[in-house]
C-alpha cells in the first residue's frame, strides 16, 4: 500500500509513535524512526523493524524542545534515508496542574514539543512533497484538541493549536496532492498517560484495575483504553489512496468521548 515511500514518524521508539512506525512498515513504507534515546539504542529499534518488515529504516535522535534540533530533524531523516513524503509528528509530552501553579517552564516545554515542533518538521517537510506532488501529513493531536479537562492547559493548548495549524496547511496544501490530517485519540494505552493512572489507582487502594475503569468511566463510553495499533493503522488509512480526498480533518479514536 504505501511501497515506494517514506515515513518520518518523530517519537516512534515507544507507544503510539511506535505503533505507528510498525503499522508504516507492514504497509511497505521506508521508515525514519525519531527519538532521544542514545543513538545506539535507537539504531537497534530501527534494525528490528526493519527486519521484521522487509524495510529500510534509520533513527535520528532529535530533542524537540531544542528549536535548532527540532528545525533539523527533516534534513537528518534526508541524510539518513530519503525525503520523507509521509510526515506523523506524535512526538508530545504532558504535565498535569491547576493553572494558578503551572510552571512556565513546563508550558514552554510542552508548546515547544508538541506544537512548535510539528510547525518546524511541517515547515521543512512540505517543499520537498509539492515537488514530488505527493505528501501526507499526519499530526496526532488528542481529544484534547477538540474538547478540554481541567489541569490541562498548555496541552489543551498546544493540541488545539495542532488542529488549527493542520487546518491551515491543509488549505495551502490542498492542489499539491498533499493532505494533512489530525488523529485525535482517546485515553490509549501509553506511557504518557500512566501518571494519570497511578493518580487514579491510589484512589482505589492501589489498584490500578479499578484505576483505570475510574478514568474510562469519566470520559470514554467504551470503557476500553485503547491499544496504540488502532491508532498506527488508522495513520497508515489517512496515508492511503483510499483517503487521498481527506484533508484538514480532525478525526477522534476516541471510543465515544467527543460523541457526548
Amino acid at each position: 500500500m504505501l511501497n515506494g515511500h517514506t515515513a518520518l514518524v518523530t517519537g516512534s521508539t515507544q507507544g503510539i509513535g511506535l505503533a505507528i512506525a510498525q503499522a508504516m512498515a507492514r504497509a511497505g513504507a521506508d521508515v525514519v524512526m525519531h527519538g532521544i534515546e542514545p543513538v545506539a539504542q535507537g539504531e537497534a529499534i530501527a534494525a528490528e523493524l526493519a527486519a521484521a518488515n522487509g524495510v529500510r529504516a534509520a533513527y535520528v535522535r532529535a530533542n524537540l524542545a531544542e528549536a535548532g534540533e527540532a528545525e533539523g530533524l527533516v534534513a537528518a531523516a534526508t541524510a539518513a534515508l530519503r525525503h520523507p513524503d509521509i510526515l506523523a509528528n506524535n512526538a508530545g509530552i504532558q504535565y498535569t496542574c491547576p493553572i494558578e501553579s503551572f510552571p512556565l517552564e513546563r508550558w514552554n516545554a510542552i508548546i515547544a514539543v508538541n506544537l512548535t515542533a510539528a510547525f518546524l518538521a511541517m515547515k521543512a517537510a512540505v517543499p520537498g512533497m509539492r515537488e514530488r506532488g505527493w505528501g501526507r501529513i499526519v499530526n496526532i493531536a488528542s481529544v484534547h484538541g477538540l474538547v478540554a479537562s481541567i489541569h490541562k492547559g498548555a496541552y489543551l493548548a498546544a493540541k488545539h493549536g495542532l488542529v488549527g495549524l493542520s487546518k491551515g496547511v491543509a488549505l495551502e496544501t490542498a492542489t499539491h496532492g498533499i493532505t494533512v490530517n489530525c488523529i485525535c485519540p482517546g485515553w490509549t494505552d501509553t506511557a504518557i498517560i500512566q501518571p494519570q493512572i497511578e493518580a487514579r489507582a491510589a484512589q482505589c487502594g492501589g489498584d490500578r484495575s479499578a484505576g483505570i475503569r475510574e478514568l474510562l468511566r469519566e470520559k470514554q463510553p467504551n470503557l476500553t483504553l485503547l491499544p496504540p495499533e488502532r491508532i498506527g493503522d488508522v495513520a497508515v488509512f489517512l496515508c492511503s489512496e483510499a483517503a487521498a480526498g481527506i484533508t484538514g480533518v480532525a478525526l477522534p479514536v476516541d471510543g465515544g468521548w467527543t460523541a457526548q
